[in-house]
């Protein structure tokens, strides 16, 4: 019920109480519940009228609403079609809205000549990928769960994929655009590094070649080196983010591709696209390559200044004169560190610059020296030295039964072990170990392996900063392992339930979406909870039909709490209207 103030006789204004409601066909209407009077009589005796009413309309829904609850308790039965709703994605809607993402594709819809919303669907896709996940028809099939309404066909969804691919750059761009001053996104530092979504498929997809034998479209799924350690297809992702742990952007590519080729084209585009200055990039010993080093560097004419790196070192990998290096020990430094459980422990490191010599690749082959100066760092621990042995030892309990029982194995179920075993050959059609083979642990590497126990490398191009400092930045990859794991467990990126390579690349889009706004969340409660207990607590905030337009809540703990005071949100009371509702979601 509300006041309603409207012209009378000879255009006087007159108040009357009215209650809105809706239709069988769902139409709103209202009718008059009280007449009061004319304002200018009214005004005789109250002092403000409207403001007086307004309150008494408020106190008089506070009693209706007891009186409706108390009437319907033991009368009411069990509805046949469920009326419950979630509210908690009015949290992802806050932020979503923040994104102003659809601006962006009311602005692109004009050029288009479709008759559904395509930010509407886009929504639907975010909020469902975040809090049910699923495939794209049982994510249609599971729209009313939510309050707002969602006007279209199964085959609009579809259909609109092929646009957010089309739209990816300009998305990522707008976001960028969006939260950098109201986040205080900071991209002077960028955490990049890959990772693989297997497909259960049987074969690769095939590349598009033209007549001459040109590939004109690389196929995506196709097999290689996989996270899982499985036979299937994969495509491969590389995700870029800030310092602070929020996704900037991300590429696809084919999962027979190296990942160390992949960091150019994205950091470039990236920079571009986002109008950024200087990027210090940090990754893993996976991406140091001289391609790398040297494109980041400068060295080269495809860049106009200097950006930086802080590169995980391959100890084993690197030449003869780096192992001799660590291995030195007159010139290590000791410190002391508390780790994550609150215990202190030491750890001893140096660092030198050194003007590395670095040849690019070419046309196949390498030419074009270059002088890279970089600060090379070496950090042991003792807890480090204990956890490498643990685990090559559990390796080598498994080379050491595939020695002994080779018909066990195959060639993905022997991951880790055949580096220490000689001679092992695997049939290239079917993956098998061959018989007749002599197998015996190869131990010359394993003690070479052994003498490095302990000890792991960084180098970097910011030759001014400490040893802490650059340890401190390196540190920071686990963000981007933790934002794969949520696209893996808490999204369930896959099964990928499409496959044509624009609506993979669309599919991905609304997973990386999402992750932005998750993290954008968890940043604005300080990341005091978890992803998982954010989730679990918004899929929780939901509410059931009492009467006509009245809900009723059931649930809320210290997340929900907590996120309607940052977020200036009502979440705490346990009956609202349906006209409450759309303003929270408004």
């Amino acid at each position: 019920m509300y006041l309603k103030c409207c012209p009378g006789y000879k255009g006087k204004i007159y108040l009357s109480f009215v209650q809105g409601y809706r239709d069988e066909f769902g139409k709103a209407k209202s009718k008059t519940i009280e007449k009061i009077g004319y304002l200018e009589e009214l005004k005789k005796i109250y002092d403000d009228p409207i403001a007086h009413f307004k309150e008494v309309a408020k106190q008089k829904n506070k009693e209706d609403i007891k009186e409706l609850v108390i009437k319907n308790i033991s009368t009411r039965k069990i509805p046949k079609i469920s009326t419950r709703k979630n509210l908690g994605y009015s949290v992802l809607k806050k932020i979503y809205n923040e994104l102003q993402l659809k601006e962006l594709f009311q602005s692109k819809q004009r050029n288009l000549n479709i008759d559904y919303k395509l930010n509407d669907i886009f929504e639907l896709l975010i909020y469902s990928r975040i809090m049910y996940p699923a495939s794209k028809k049982e994510t249609f099939e599971n729209k009313d769960i939510f309050f707002d309404k969602f006007v279209f066909s199964l085959k609009d969804v579809y259909r609109s994929l092929d646009h957010f691919n089309s739209f990816k750059e300009d998305i990522e761009r707008t976001i960028w655009n969006n939260t950098k001053d109201l986040y205080n996104r900071d991209a002077s530092t960028a955490y990049y590094d890959c990772t693989n979504y297997y497909f259960e498929i049987s074969y690769n997809d095939e590349d598009l070649i033209d007549e001459e034998g040109n590939i004109l479209e690389k196929g995506y799924r196709k097999k290689g080196p996989s996270k899982e350690h499985r036979p299937d297809p994969i495509i491969q992702m590389g995700l870029l983010m800030d310092k602070n742990g929020i996704p900037l952007s991300f590429d696809l590519f084919p999962g027979n591709e190296s990942e160390k080729t992949s960091l150019r084209p994205i950091l470039r585009r990236t920079k571009s696209s986002f109008e950024l200055d200087r990027v210090i990039t940090v990754a893993d010993r996976g991406l140091n390559t001289s391609d790398n080093t040297v494109f980041i560097a400068g060295k080269n004419d495809d860049t106009t200044h200097r950006d930086g790196y802080v590169f995980g070192q391959s100890i084993l990998g690197a030449d003869k004169d780096f192992k001799e290096w660590v291995l030195k020990q007159d010139d290590y430094l000791y410190d002391k560190e508390i780790d994550k459980d609150g215990y202190e422990f030491v750890f001893k490191h140096k660092s030198r610059v050194f003007a590395k010599t670095t040849q690019l690749i070419r046309n196949g082959k390498r030419s074009n020296k270059y002088d890279v100066y970089q600060k090379q760092m070496v950090y042991y621990s003792e807890k480090y030295a204990q956890k490498q042995k643990k685990e090559r030892d559990l390796v080598l309990l498994k080379a050491k039964d595939l020695i002994n029982n080779p018909g066990k194995y195959n060639h993905a179920a022997s991951y880790g072990a055949t580096k220490y075993i000689n001679n092992l050959k695997f049939d290239k059609a079917t993956g098998e170990i061959l018989t007749g083979l002599d197998l015996s642990l190869n131990i010359d590497k394993i003690k070479e392996e052994e003498k490095y126990n302990g000890y792991y490398s960084i180098v970097t191009s910011e030759l001014e900063l400490s040893d802490k400092e650059i340890r401190d930045i390196y540190k920071g990859l686990w963000k981007i392992e933790e934002a794969f794991k949520i696209t893996k467990s808490n999204f369930k990126t896959r099964p990928v339930f499409v496959w044509t390579k624009e609506h993979i690349e669309a599919h991905f889009l609304t997973c990386f979406v999402s992750l932005v706004i998750i993290k954008l969340l968890e940043q604005k409660i300080n990341k005091k909870y978890s992803v998982n207990k954010i989730i679990e607590s918004l899929k929780k905030y939901s509410c059931s039909k009492v009467e006509h337009d009245l809900y009723l809540f059931d649930y809320t703990d210290n997340i929900i709490k907590e996120i309607e005071g940052i977020l200036n949100l009502n979440l705490s009371n346990k009956y609202l209207e349906l006209s409450n509702i759309r303003k929270i979601l408004n």
